[in-house]
Protein backbone atom coordinates (compact mmCIF):
# COMPACT_ATOMS: atom_id res chain seq x y z
CA UNK A 1 0.00 0.00 0.00
CA UNK A 2 2.99 2.32 0.04
CA UNK A 3 3.70 2.38 -3.55
CA UNK A 4 0.25 3.59 -4.35
CA UNK A 5 -0.02 6.57 -1.69
CA UNK A 6 3.77 7.86 -1.97
CA UNK A 7 2.79 8.31 -5.80
CA UNK A 8 -0.05 10.50 -5.22
CA UNK A 9 1.71 11.81 -2.97
CA UNK A 10 4.11 13.02 -5.26
CA UNK A 11 1.76 13.86 -7.94
CA UNK A 12 0.05 15.96 -5.53
CA UNK A 13 3.28 17.57 -4.60
CA UNK A 14 4.43 18.09 -8.86
CA UNK A 15 0.60 19.77 -9.06
CA UNK A 16 1.69 22.61 -6.58
CA UNK A 17 2.48 26.07 -8.21
CA UNK A 18 2.40 29.40 -6.27
CA UNK A 19 1.36 31.77 -9.14
CA UNK A 20 -1.18 34.28 -8.04
CA UNK A 21 -4.79 32.89 -10.13
CA UNK A 22 -4.99 34.93 -13.36
CA UNK A 23 -8.10 37.35 -12.77
CA UNK A 24 -8.57 39.70 -16.01
CA UNK A 25 -9.09 43.29 -14.54
CA UNK A 26 -12.04 44.74 -14.51
CA UNK A 27 -13.22 47.21 -17.50
CA UNK A 28 -10.84 50.42 -17.13
CA UNK A 29 -13.43 52.33 -19.45
CA UNK A 30 -17.04 53.07 -19.70
CA UNK A 31 -19.68 50.58 -20.06
CA UNK A 32 -21.11 51.77 -23.35
CA UNK A 33 -20.42 54.16 -26.11
CA UNK A 34 -21.63 57.78 -25.78
CA UNK A 35 -25.01 57.18 -27.27
CA UNK A 36 -25.05 60.81 -28.62
CA UNK A 37 -22.99 59.62 -31.50
CA UNK A 38 -23.17 55.71 -31.28
CA UNK A 39 -26.63 55.04 -32.10
CA UNK A 40 -27.57 51.68 -32.20
CA UNK A 41 -23.87 49.43 -31.44
CA UNK A 42 -25.70 46.48 -32.64
CA UNK A 43 -26.92 47.51 -36.03
CA UNK A 44 -25.01 46.17 -38.70
CA UNK A 45 -21.77 43.43 -38.96
CA UNK A 46 -19.45 42.95 -36.14
CA UNK A 47 -15.74 44.08 -37.65
CA UNK A 48 -13.78 40.89 -36.97
CA UNK A 49 -16.65 39.50 -38.90
CA UNK A 50 -15.83 41.40 -41.72
CA UNK A 51 -13.08 40.07 -43.85
CA UNK A 52 -10.21 43.16 -44.61
CA UNK A 53 -10.53 42.11 -48.79
CA UNK A 54 -14.83 42.61 -48.04
CA UNK A 55 -14.21 45.90 -46.48
CA UNK A 56 -12.28 48.08 -48.78
CA UNK A 57 -14.04 49.05 -51.91
CA UNK A 58 -11.07 50.13 -54.22
CA UNK A 59 -9.79 47.14 -56.48
CA UNK A 60 -6.14 48.85 -56.55
CA UNK A 61 -5.93 49.30 -52.30
CA UNK A 62 -6.78 45.94 -52.28
CA UNK A 63 -4.02 44.70 -54.13
CA UNK A 64 -1.29 47.12 -52.61
CA UNK A 65 -2.50 45.86 -49.05
CA UNK A 66 -2.32 42.07 -50.03
CA UNK A 67 1.61 43.40 -51.35
CA UNK A 68 2.03 45.13 -48.21
CA UNK A 69 1.02 41.88 -46.11
CA UNK A 70 3.59 39.67 -47.62
CA UNK A 71 6.32 42.27 -48.61
CA UNK A 72 6.19 45.25 -46.07
CA UNK A 73 9.71 45.01 -43.53
CA UNK A 74 8.49 45.50 -40.29
CA UNK A 75 5.84 42.80 -41.19
CA UNK A 76 8.76 40.26 -41.51
CA UNK A 77 10.25 41.71 -38.63
CA UNK A 78 7.37 40.44 -35.98
CA UNK A 79 7.24 37.24 -38.14
CA UNK A 80 10.77 36.78 -37.19
CA UNK A 81 9.76 37.58 -33.70
CA UNK A 82 6.96 34.58 -33.61
CA UNK A 83 9.72 32.52 -34.64
CA UNK A 84 11.68 33.28 -32.03
CA UNK A 85 9.36 33.49 -28.83
CA UNK A 86 8.40 29.93 -30.49
CA UNK A 87 11.43 28.76 -30.25
CA UNK A 88 11.48 30.10 -26.59
CA UNK A 89 8.72 28.42 -25.36
CA UNK A 90 9.78 24.89 -26.75
CA UNK A 91 13.20 25.58 -25.19
CA UNK A 92 11.96 26.04 -22.13
CA UNK A 93 8.83 23.48 -22.21
CA UNK A 94 11.41 20.64 -23.12
CA UNK A 95 12.75 21.78 -19.20
CA UNK A 96 9.82 19.50 -17.99
CA UNK A 97 10.89 16.23 -19.65
CA UNK A 98 13.93 14.30 -19.09
CA UNK A 99 16.51 14.22 -22.02
CA UNK A 100 18.08 11.09 -22.20
CA UNK A 101 21.52 10.44 -23.98
CA UNK A 102 24.36 7.69 -25.26
CA UNK A 103 27.55 7.34 -25.04
CA UNK A 104 29.94 4.76 -25.82
CA UNK A 105 33.53 4.83 -24.51
CA UNK A 106 36.67 2.79 -25.45
CA UNK A 107 39.85 3.44 -23.36
CA UNK A 108 43.48 2.04 -23.73
CA UNK A 109 46.04 2.35 -20.81
CA UNK A 110 49.17 1.37 -20.42
CA UNK A 111 51.39 1.20 -17.44
CA UNK A 112 55.05 -0.17 -16.38
CA UNK A 113 58.66 0.53 -16.98
CA UNK A 114 58.20 1.39 -20.62
CA UNK A 115 55.32 3.60 -20.16
CA UNK A 116 56.83 5.86 -17.67
CA UNK A 117 60.04 6.21 -19.52
CA UNK A 118 62.38 4.31 -16.61
CA UNK A 119 64.67 1.84 -17.15
CA UNK A 120 64.28 -0.49 -14.52
CA UNK A 121 63.33 -3.88 -16.07
CA UNK A 122 59.34 -5.63 -16.01
CA UNK A 123 56.80 -5.73 -18.63
CA UNK A 124 54.85 -3.20 -19.53
CA UNK A 125 51.02 -3.95 -18.65
CA UNK A 126 47.96 -2.32 -21.09
CA UNK A 127 44.79 -2.34 -20.17
CA UNK A 128 41.62 -1.76 -22.21
CA UNK A 129 37.98 -0.89 -20.92
CA UNK A 130 34.82 -0.52 -23.37
CA UNK A 131 31.67 1.38 -22.04
CA UNK A 132 28.10 1.67 -23.96
CA UNK A 133 25.05 3.35 -21.88
CA UNK A 134 22.19 5.77 -21.82
CA UNK A 135 21.82 8.09 -19.25
CA UNK A 136 19.18 10.89 -17.49
CA UNK A 137 21.17 13.58 -16.33
CA UNK A 138 19.97 15.94 -13.60
CA UNK A 139 16.39 16.42 -14.09
CA UNK A 140 14.74 18.28 -11.72
CA UNK A 141 11.60 17.16 -10.21
CA UNK A 142 8.93 20.00 -10.35
CA UNK A 143 7.57 19.68 -6.92
CA UNK A 144 6.83 23.53 -6.51
CA UNK A 145 6.11 24.45 -9.99
CA UNK A 146 8.81 26.36 -10.76
CA UNK A 147 9.68 24.44 -14.51
CA UNK A 148 6.03 24.50 -15.10
CA UNK A 149 5.31 28.42 -14.61
CA UNK A 150 8.61 29.36 -16.94
CA UNK A 151 7.15 27.21 -19.80
CA UNK A 152 4.03 28.52 -19.27
CA UNK A 153 5.35 32.57 -19.23
CA UNK A 154 7.09 31.33 -22.18
CA UNK A 155 3.83 29.92 -23.73
CA UNK A 156 2.04 33.17 -23.01
CA UNK A 157 5.18 35.41 -24.75
CA UNK A 158 4.62 33.66 -27.26
CA UNK A 159 1.01 33.99 -27.71
CA UNK A 160 1.48 38.16 -27.08
CA UNK A 161 4.04 37.99 -29.73
CA UNK A 162 1.61 36.67 -32.14
CA UNK A 163 -1.38 39.01 -31.19
CA UNK A 164 1.20 41.76 -31.80
CA UNK A 165 1.92 40.47 -35.13
CA UNK A 166 -1.66 40.51 -36.00
CA UNK A 167 -1.84 43.81 -34.19
CA UNK A 168 0.69 45.30 -36.40
CA UNK A 169 -0.86 43.74 -39.34
CA UNK A 170 -4.34 45.76 -38.79
CA UNK A 171 -1.97 49.03 -38.25
CA UNK A 172 -0.77 48.36 -41.45
CA UNK A 173 -3.82 48.19 -43.37
CA UNK A 174 -4.72 51.75 -42.02
CA UNK A 175 -1.59 52.98 -43.04
CA UNK A 176 -1.70 51.68 -46.10
CA UNK A 177 -5.29 53.05 -46.68
CA UNK A 178 -4.79 56.04 -45.29
CA UNK A 179 -1.30 57.17 -47.09
CA UNK A 180 -3.14 55.74 -50.42
CA UNK A 181 -6.33 57.85 -49.90
CA UNK A 182 -4.19 60.74 -49.28
CA UNK A 183 -2.58 60.02 -52.11
CA UNK A 184 -6.28 60.19 -54.18
CA UNK A 185 -7.08 63.09 -52.61
CA UNK A 186 -3.56 65.07 -53.32
CA UNK A 187 -4.01 63.69 -56.72
CA UNK A 188 -7.54 64.85 -56.95
CA UNK A 189 -6.41 68.58 -55.85
CA UNK A 190 -3.46 68.22 -57.68
CA UNK A 191 -6.24 67.99 -61.14
CA UNK A 192 -8.40 70.72 -59.45
CA UNK A 193 -5.79 72.96 -59.58
CA UNK A 194 -4.71 72.69 -62.75
CA UNK A 195 -8.11 72.89 -64.24
CA UNK A 196 -7.82 76.30 -62.04
CA UNK A 197 -4.61 77.12 -63.43
CA UNK A 198 -5.79 77.17 -66.92
CA UNK A 199 -8.55 79.03 -66.31
CA UNK A 200 -7.05 81.16 -64.75
CA UNK A 201 -4.27 81.83 -67.60
CA UNK A 202 -7.40 82.34 -69.89
CA UNK A 203 -8.31 84.94 -67.35
CA UNK A 204 -4.95 86.90 -67.40
CA UNK A 205 -4.99 86.70 -71.67
CA UNK A 206 -8.44 88.35 -71.73
CA UNK A 207 -7.70 90.75 -69.04
CA UNK A 208 -4.52 91.93 -70.92
CA UNK A 209 -6.66 92.00 -74.22
CA UNK A 210 -8.67 94.84 -71.82
CA UNK A 211 -5.74 96.15 -70.62
CA UNK A 212 -4.80 96.92 -74.02
CA UNK A 213 -7.64 98.22 -75.33
CA UNK A 214 -8.21 101.07 -72.47
CA UNK A 215 -11.39 98.95 -71.24
CA UNK A 216 -9.58 98.16 -67.71
CA UNK A 217 -7.11 99.30 -65.86
CA UNK A 218 -3.54 98.20 -65.13
CA UNK A 219 -4.43 96.97 -61.66
CA UNK A 220 -7.19 94.66 -62.88
CA UNK A 221 -4.57 92.81 -64.91
CA UNK A 222 -2.03 92.92 -61.95
CA UNK A 223 -4.61 91.32 -59.69
CA UNK A 224 -5.45 88.53 -62.43
CA UNK A 225 -1.81 87.61 -62.47
CA UNK A 226 -1.67 87.51 -58.98
CA UNK A 227 -4.78 85.26 -58.94
CA UNK A 228 -2.75 82.74 -61.39
CA UNK A 229 0.25 82.70 -59.37
CA UNK A 230 -0.70 81.78 -56.41
CA UNK A 231 -2.91 78.79 -58.19
CA UNK A 232 0.59 78.13 -59.40
CA UNK A 233 2.63 77.69 -56.45
CA UNK A 234 -0.15 75.56 -54.82
CA UNK A 235 -0.06 73.41 -58.09
CA UNK A 236 3.55 72.98 -57.11
CA UNK A 237 3.36 72.48 -53.81
CA UNK A 238 0.34 69.86 -54.42
CA UNK A 239 2.95 68.26 -56.70
CA UNK A 240 5.13 67.90 -54.36
CA UNK A 241 3.29 66.25 -51.90
CA UNK A 242 1.84 63.84 -54.09
CA UNK A 243 5.81 62.66 -54.66
CA UNK A 244 6.48 62.29 -51.43
CA UNK A 245 3.03 60.11 -50.46
CA UNK A 246 3.77 58.16 -53.60
CA UNK A 247 7.46 57.21 -51.98
CA UNK A 248 5.78 56.73 -48.82
CA UNK A 249 3.09 54.23 -49.91
CA UNK A 250 5.66 52.31 -52.20
CA UNK A 251 7.90 51.87 -48.47
CA UNK A 252 4.85 50.79 -46.56
CA UNK A 253 3.99 48.14 -49.74
CA UNK A 254 7.26 46.90 -49.37
CA UNK A 255 7.82 45.85 -53.47
CA UNK A 256 6.81 47.14 -56.97
CA UNK A 257 3.16 46.50 -57.12
CA UNK A 258 3.14 46.36 -60.79
CA UNK A 259 1.88 48.29 -64.11
CA UNK A 260 -1.50 46.00 -64.32
CA UNK A 261 -3.08 47.70 -60.72
CA UNK A 262 -6.61 48.88 -61.41
CA UNK A 263 -7.51 52.68 -61.61
CA UNK A 264 -8.25 54.22 -58.41
CA UNK A 265 -11.82 55.20 -57.69
CA UNK A 266 -12.51 59.12 -56.70
CA UNK A 267 -12.95 59.72 -53.39
CA UNK A 268 -16.76 59.70 -53.41
CA UNK A 269 -16.69 55.71 -53.90
CA UNK A 270 -14.20 54.71 -51.56
CA UNK A 271 -16.09 54.39 -48.94
CA UNK A 272 -17.31 50.89 -47.96
CA UNK A 273 -20.98 49.40 -48.06
CA UNK A 274 -20.79 47.99 -45.19
CA UNK A 275 -21.97 49.06 -41.73
CA UNK A 276 -19.93 48.04 -38.79
CA UNK A 277 -21.56 47.23 -35.54
CA UNK A 278 -19.64 48.38 -32.65
CA UNK A 279 -20.87 46.17 -29.96
CA UNK A 280 -19.88 47.03 -26.04
CA UNK A 281 -16.33 47.81 -24.96
CA UNK A 282 -16.14 44.47 -23.18
CA UNK A 283 -16.30 42.95 -26.49
CA UNK A 284 -13.21 45.15 -27.32
CA UNK A 285 -11.36 42.35 -24.60
CA UNK A 286 -11.93 39.17 -27.45
CA UNK A 287 -11.30 40.80 -30.53
CA UNK A 288 -8.64 43.94 -30.39
CA UNK A 289 -4.92 41.79 -30.66
CA UNK A 290 -3.28 44.47 -28.71
CA UNK A 291 -5.90 43.67 -25.48
CA UNK A 292 -5.47 40.47 -26.08
CA UNK A 293 -1.78 40.62 -26.11
CA UNK A 294 -1.30 42.45 -23.35
CA UNK A 295 -3.23 40.40 -21.30
CA UNK A 296 -1.04 37.47 -22.33
CA UNK A 297 1.75 39.12 -20.81
CA UNK A 298 0.11 39.79 -17.60
CA UNK A 299 -0.25 35.84 -17.81
CA UNK A 300 3.85 35.70 -18.04
CA UNK A 301 4.24 38.00 -15.36
CA UNK A 302 2.04 36.20 -12.48
CA UNK A 303 3.76 32.94 -14.11
CA UNK A 304 7.28 34.58 -13.02
CA UNK A 305 5.40 35.47 -9.93
CA UNK A 306 5.28 31.55 -9.08
CA UNK A 307 8.38 30.55 -10.37
CA UNK A 308 10.68 33.32 -8.53
CA UNK A 309 8.12 31.79 -4.97
CA UNK A 310 9.33 28.00 -5.40
CA UNK A 311 12.66 29.49 -5.64
CA UNK A 312 12.35 29.46 -1.63
CA UNK A 313 11.71 25.99 -1.42
CA UNK A 314 14.63 22.73 -2.23
CA UNK A 315 14.89 21.63 -5.59
CA UNK A 316 15.65 17.85 -6.17
CA UNK A 317 17.15 16.45 -9.24
CA UNK A 318 17.56 12.97 -10.66
CA UNK A 319 20.48 11.70 -12.19
CA UNK A 320 20.31 7.81 -13.71
CA UNK A 321 22.93 5.73 -15.88
CA UNK A 322 22.40 2.62 -17.33
CA UNK A 323 24.52 0.81 -19.69
CA UNK A 324 27.55 -2.08 -19.83
CA UNK A 325 31.29 -1.66 -19.06
CA UNK A 326 34.26 -4.14 -19.35
CA UNK A 327 37.48 -4.66 -20.65
CA UNK A 328 36.97 -7.07 -23.32
CA UNK A 329 34.76 -5.57 -26.17
CA UNK A 330 33.29 -9.02 -26.84
CA UNK A 331 31.84 -9.43 -23.46
CA UNK A 332 30.79 -5.62 -23.47
CA UNK A 333 27.20 -6.99 -23.97
CA UNK A 334 26.76 -9.74 -21.46
CA UNK A 335 25.25 -10.16 -18.07
CA UNK A 336 28.40 -10.00 -16.45
CA UNK A 337 29.03 -5.77 -17.41
CA UNK A 338 25.55 -4.67 -16.91
CA UNK A 339 26.06 -1.93 -14.95
CA UNK A 340 23.55 1.31 -13.47
CA UNK A 341 23.56 4.34 -11.33
CA UNK A 342 20.71 6.18 -9.90
CA UNK A 343 20.94 9.02 -7.48
CA UNK A 344 18.72 11.98 -6.10
CA UNK A 345 20.64 15.65 -5.30
CA UNK A 346 19.24 18.22 -2.93
CA UNK A 347 19.62 21.90 -3.44
CA UNK A 348 18.67 23.45 -0.40
CA UNK A 349 18.85 27.37 0.01
CA UNK A 350 20.02 28.82 2.51
CA UNK A 351 21.90 32.50 2.06
CA UNK A 352 21.82 33.88 -1.02
CA UNK A 353 22.35 37.87 -0.07
CA UNK A 354 19.00 38.46 -1.13
CA UNK A 355 19.12 37.42 -4.06
CA UNK A 356 15.52 35.58 -4.50
CA UNK A 357 14.10 38.32 -2.36
CA UNK A 358 14.44 40.30 -5.08
CA UNK A 359 13.99 38.01 -7.52
CA UNK A 360 10.34 37.87 -6.50
CA UNK A 361 10.06 42.14 -5.64
CA UNK A 362 11.21 41.84 -9.22
CA UNK A 363 8.47 39.64 -10.77
CA UNK A 364 5.61 41.16 -8.22
CA UNK A 365 6.56 44.77 -9.90
CA UNK A 366 6.35 43.66 -13.41
CA UNK A 367 3.18 41.85 -12.82
CA UNK A 368 1.57 44.95 -11.51
CA UNK A 369 3.32 47.21 -14.54
CA UNK A 370 1.32 44.48 -16.84
CA UNK A 371 -1.94 44.87 -14.89
CA UNK A 372 -1.40 49.23 -15.83
CA UNK A 373 -0.43 48.51 -19.29
CA UNK A 374 -3.69 45.81 -19.84
CA UNK A 375 -5.83 48.88 -18.30
CA UNK A 376 -4.05 51.77 -20.38
CA UNK A 377 -4.68 49.61 -23.58
CA UNK A 378 -8.11 48.86 -22.83
CA UNK A 379 -8.70 52.73 -22.18
CA UNK A 380 -7.05 53.71 -25.29
CA UNK A 381 -8.92 50.92 -27.48
CA UNK A 382 -12.14 52.63 -25.93
CA UNK A 383 -10.71 55.91 -26.98
CA UNK A 384 -9.83 55.05 -30.50
CA UNK A 385 -13.55 53.60 -31.13
CA UNK A 386 -15.17 56.38 -29.54
CA UNK A 387 -12.76 59.00 -31.42
CA UNK A 388 -13.75 57.09 -34.80
CA UNK A 389 -17.91 56.51 -33.80
CA UNK A 390 -17.88 60.49 -33.19
CA UNK A 391 -15.73 60.34 -36.77
CA UNK A 392 -18.49 58.35 -38.75
CA UNK A 393 -21.36 60.83 -37.62
CA UNK A 394 -20.16 64.48 -37.56
CA UNK A 395 -17.37 64.09 -40.65
CA UNK A 396 -20.62 62.70 -42.97
CA UNK A 397 -22.35 66.08 -41.35
CA UNK A 398 -19.27 68.03 -42.48
CA UNK A 399 -19.22 66.70 -45.96
CA UNK A 400 -22.64 67.30 -46.76
CA UNK A 401 -22.46 70.81 -45.03
CA UNK A 402 -19.10 71.59 -46.81
CA UNK A 403 -21.13 70.24 -50.43
CA UNK A 404 -23.75 73.14 -49.85
CA UNK A 405 -21.28 75.63 -49.05
CA UNK A 406 -18.96 74.95 -51.97
CA UNK A 407 -21.90 75.20 -54.44
CA UNK A 408 -22.64 78.58 -52.68
CA UNK A 409 -19.31 79.83 -53.59
CA UNK A 410 -19.02 78.03 -56.78
CA UNK A 411 -22.59 80.50 -57.60
CA UNK A 412 -20.75 83.48 -56.00
CA UNK A 413 -17.91 83.34 -58.19
CA UNK A 414 -20.19 83.30 -61.31
CA UNK A 415 -22.50 85.71 -60.38
CA UNK A 416 -19.06 87.95 -59.99
CA UNK A 417 -17.69 87.38 -63.13
CA UNK A 418 -21.11 88.33 -64.56
CA UNK A 419 -21.07 91.50 -62.56
CA UNK A 420 -17.56 92.19 -63.54
CA UNK A 421 -18.20 91.76 -67.18
CA UNK A 422 -21.52 94.05 -66.84
CA UNK A 423 -18.84 96.36 -65.42
CA UNK A 424 -21.14 96.66 -62.07
CA UNK A 425 -17.78 95.79 -59.91
CA UNK A 426 -14.15 95.72 -59.91
CA UNK A 427 -12.23 92.87 -60.46
CA UNK A 428 -11.13 92.98 -56.71
CA UNK A 429 -14.69 91.20 -56.08
CA UNK A 430 -14.02 88.44 -58.86
CA UNK A 431 -10.82 87.67 -57.16
CA UNK A 432 -11.77 87.13 -53.63
CA UNK A 433 -14.98 84.94 -55.46
CA UNK A 434 -12.47 83.08 -57.14
CA UNK A 435 -9.66 82.31 -54.00
CA UNK A 436 -12.67 81.35 -51.95
CA UNK A 437 -14.06 79.08 -54.16
CA UNK A 438 -11.34 77.59 -54.71
CA UNK A 439 -10.06 76.99 -51.38
CA UNK A 440 -14.07 75.27 -50.87
CA UNK A 441 -12.92 72.98 -53.26
CA UNK A 442 -9.77 71.83 -51.66
CA UNK A 443 -11.80 71.63 -48.45
CA UNK A 444 -14.07 69.78 -49.89
CA UNK A 445 -11.61 66.82 -50.76
CA UNK A 446 -10.21 66.94 -47.27
CA UNK A 447 -12.88 66.40 -45.76
CA UNK A 448 -14.21 63.73 -47.98
CA UNK A 449 -10.74 61.60 -47.73
CA UNK A 450 -11.20 62.26 -43.82
CA UNK A 451 -14.48 60.27 -43.77
CA UNK A 452 -13.43 57.71 -45.50
CA UNK A 453 -9.89 57.35 -43.44
CA UNK A 454 -12.20 57.37 -40.49
CA UNK A 455 -14.33 54.63 -41.58
CA UNK A 456 -11.50 52.64 -41.86
CA UNK A 457 -10.05 53.13 -38.63
CA UNK A 458 -13.20 52.56 -37.09
CA UNK A 459 -12.97 49.04 -39.33
CA UNK A 460 -9.40 49.08 -37.69
CA UNK A 461 -9.92 49.83 -33.69
CA UNK A 462 -12.96 47.10 -33.67
CA UNK A 463 -10.47 44.31 -34.34
CA UNK A 464 -11.08 44.11 -38.22
CA UNK A 465 -10.72 40.41 -39.55
CA UNK A 466 -7.93 39.64 -41.14
CA UNK A 467 -9.39 36.56 -42.92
Amino acid sequence: MRSPVLIASLLFVTGCSFAPRHVRPELASPPEYPSEYAGNVEAGTGAPDVPWREFIADERLESLIATALEHNRDLAIFTARIDEARGLYRIQGAERFPSVGASADAFRTRSGPAASGGSAGGDPVTFDRYSLGVGVPGFELDFWGRVRNLSEAARSQFLATVQAQRAFQLSLIRQVASTYLASVETAERVRLAEATVESRREGLRIAQVRFEAGITSGLDYRQAESLLRQAETQLAGLRMAQAQLDNALAVLVGAPAGDTLPAPRPLTDQASDVILAPGLPSELLLSRPDIIAAEEQLRAARANIGAARAAFFPSISLTGNLGFASTELDDLLGDDGLTWTFGPSVNLPIFDGGRRRGNLTVAEAREDIAVANYEVTVQEAFREVADALAGRRFLAEQVAAQERATQAQREIAELARTRYDEGVVGYLEVLDAERNLFTAEQALLQLRRAEVENLVTLYVVLGGGLS
